[in-house]
């Protein structure tokens, strides 16, 4: 495997993760959104990862990530009594985004470690290119 195929390995993942962080941002900043333009509150959004092919032969064919789709949660909205709110029923309930800050947090730490570690993989890659370089002109 070549160090640009290893750069690309972790080229995708890093992009996968910097979207599936901009996900978990749009969920935290719309936590508390009961109107949207489709209707109704905010509705939790996620990224589903796929392996992706990136054309190496070998027992590395299927290396990479890549954004397969963007789903919309289907949990039920939360439920508030709020007659007062102007998006309250006819009963005074409002409804709520499905967003638990809480697990947000911990889904944008995860993104954030995977992220540093295909951060990681780069820096290695450059330690073992430079390695090589300096073996070449000893020679």
């Amino acid at each position: 495997m070549s160090i640009n195929q290893i750069l690309d390995i972790a080229g995708t993942g890093m992009a996968a993760q910097r979207l599936r962080v901009q996900l978990i941002a749009a969920n935290i900043a719309n936590s508390e959104t009961t109107r949207t333009k489709e209707g109704g509150p905010y509705r939790r959004m996620d990224a589903v990862f796929q392996s992706q092919d990136m054309g190496f032969k070998g027992a590395l064919a299927s290396a990479g990530v890549r954004v397969a789709s963007i789903q919309k949660s289907k949990e039920p909205f939360l439920s508030r009594y709020e007659p007062s709110h102007p998006d309250a029923n006819s009963d005074g309930v409002v409804s709520y985004p499905n967003v638990n800050p809480v697990e947000e947090m911990v889904n944008l730490t995860e993104a954030s470690q995977s992220y540093q570690a295909n951060i990681a993989v780069v820096r290695a890659a450059k330690t073992m290119a430079t390695s090589a370089l300096d073996i070449l002109r000893v020679q």
